[in-house]
């Protein structure tokens, strides 16, 4: 039994690593119809960033929040020059955002070569509770609980604030949100801004777990890309619950199954897609 509980306990907390990037990705994607496929990149590179400021500083709370703010940045930077001039055209979208996963990948294999590398977790946060005769790691559990603190956060922007309802409004219809007065320009950089940070606080979250090494931009981009096909399209419900699917399902897939730990990934996919193409929720949900 407690190995069970271990495994989910596992699955949980990468599931809920998966939920920050995929829940930024979904807020781009299904809000502001960009396809923004550097996602992964800025995962790594927020990764990248967290280690070094951690390396020279030795604070996990500063590596967090420079990787969050240097990936901001560098999603403001694309979105206001490049992306905007691409609005409601997926494929040039496509195109431009996998050029810039390459890029950023090529300069973090110069600046940091193909050796992976780890942020250390905090020392608070060492140790571990025992399940049983097995002990799990405190920081696991930690990322659980930041998980479910950020799905709660943006939840409650989305639904409850002043902001959350311009997005809503200038996604169900741009001309009456002008018409309001609402400046879509500037709600449009603020939903990529909180998209990359995001993205960069999982690249630190998840620098003690699994690390940064070339390549890893693609693996969880596929993650999250499979997430926002079962949860659904521009639903942060949806995002949280495929994540958390996902997560569960890869772990217990590479446990039980090492051989075949894609394809249990990818068969409940194709079984939503053929069930249900729009994902378990839409947005709105």
């Amino acid at each position: 039994m407690a190995t069970w509980i271990t495994h989910i306990l596992s699955g949980l907390s990468f599931g809920m690593l998966l939920f920050l990037l995929a829940s930024g990705l979904t807020l781009m994607f299904g809000l502001m119809k960009i396809v923004n496929l550097s996602q992964g990149a800025y995962y790594l590179l927020g990764a990248y960033i967290g280690f070094e400021v951690q390396r020279h500083t030795g604070s996990f709370l500063l590596a967090v929040l420079a990787a969050g703010a240097s990936i901001s940045v560098i999603g403001i930077i694309m979105e206001r020059f490049l992306l905007r001039r691409l609005y409601n055209q997926p494929l040039p979208q496509v195109l431009l955002t996998i050029g810039f996963t390459f890029a950023i990948a090529d300069i973090s294999l110069y600046a940091w070569g193909a050796r992976p590398v780890f942020i250390e977790s905090p020392t608070a946060l060492t140790g571990g509770i025992r399940i049983g005769s097995i002990i799990f790691p405190f920081y696991r559990v930690f990322v659980i609980v930041v998980g479910a603190l950020v799905a709660i956060l943006l939840w409650l922007f989305q639904e409850r604030t002043r902001v959350g309802m311009m997005v809503r409004a200038a996604v169900d219809d741009e001309e009456i949100a002008i018409g309001l007065g609402i400046n879509v320009r500037s709600i449009s950089v603020l939903v990529f801004a909180a998209g990359a940070f995001l993205a960069g606080l999982s690249g630190v979250l998840g620098g003690p777990l699994i690390g940064a090494y070339p390549g890893a931009e693609l693996e969880v981009l596929l993650l999250a890309l499979v997430v926002i096909i079962v949860g659904g399209r521009g639903s942060l419900l949806g995002a949280l619950v495929g994540s958390l699917f996902i997560g569960l399902i890869d772990n217990f897939g590479k446990v039980f199954f090492p051989e075949f730990a894609l394809f249990t990934v990818f068969v409940p996919m194709a079984i939503v897609l053929y069930l249900k193409p729009s994902g378990l929720f839409i947005s709105g949900d």
